[in-house]
């Protein structure tokens, strides 16, 4: 039985259980649907705690990259390499990364469009307005439309008359810029809520509080699916 060596790598990256674990798959030739070897047995062979190692399994299980039930021991689901389990992670951390983002901005950008319909000045009402046409615009044109986007909901937040609510979303993008720039390496996630944002404004216009606060729960909901689907493709 071969005990691995944890203090040198074929990378020369330091070691941890999932890259133990990775390096004995890839070893033994182990393809989906073969048994890993015991818990004991990777006890002795990897010379991690029998806990770690459980915790990793419980992690690969959740990720769809094994299956585990006392009859038939713990088996391979999914093809698996360094490589493929670094990507499965980074998309997990940044799906939970955004998803958790959205939780707290919900509320903000509800509570705005809420504050904007009842309070925005005429002048304010004409750049909503202006902010709009301008995404559509963009968007309509396959251009980046980001940047509007942003304007869209700035002109938004200023027109509630209260500057923390775009001082909080800013702080709250910047806390999350990585992930809210490009999430799982895509530019334009949540590309689908884009034609709502000219209902919103009209809604907003209009003065009507409700359907201004349900459109945006809608937008909201766009990405939070759009986020989720992506994570259980990736992790699936």
């Amino acid at each position: 039985m071969k005990r691995f060596d944890k203090t040198t790598d074929r990378d020369d990256e330091p070691w941890d259980v999932p890259r133990a674990l990775i390096r004995l798959i890839e070893d033994e030739g182990l393809k989906v649907g073969d048994r890993l070897p015991p818990e004991l047995d990777l006890v002795q062979r990897l010379g991690f705690g029998r806990s770690t190692i459980r915790e990793t399994l419980k992690t690969w299980e959740s990720m769809g990259v094994v299956s585990r039930n006392k009859g038939a021991g713990t088996r391979l689901t999914a093809e698996i390499s360094r490589n493929t389990v670094r990507v499965a992670l980074t998309i997990k951390h940044e799906a939970i990364s955004l998803l958790r983002m959205l939780q707290v901005r919900r509320p903000l950008e509800i509570e705005a469009v809420r504050i904007a319909a009842r309070l925005a000045t005429p002048e304010q009402r004409k750049l909503i307005n202006a902010r709009a046409a301008e995404l559509m615009a963009v968007f309509e044109a396959g251009e980046d439309w980001r940047p509007a986007d942003h304007r869209f909901h700035n002109a938004i937040h200023d027109a509630t008359g209260n500057p923390l609510f775009r001082q909080f979303v800013d702080q709250i993008q910047k806390c999350f810029h990585d992930i809210y720039d490009t999430p799982f390496g895509k530019a334009h996630l949540g590309e689908d809520s884009i034609p709502i944002h000219r209902p919103l404004a009209d809604a907003i216009i209009a003065g009507d509080e409700d359907e201004a606060a349900r459109l945006t729960a809608t937008i909201i909901d766009i990405v939070c699916t759009e986020t989720q689907k992506i994570s259980e493709e990736h992790n699936g």
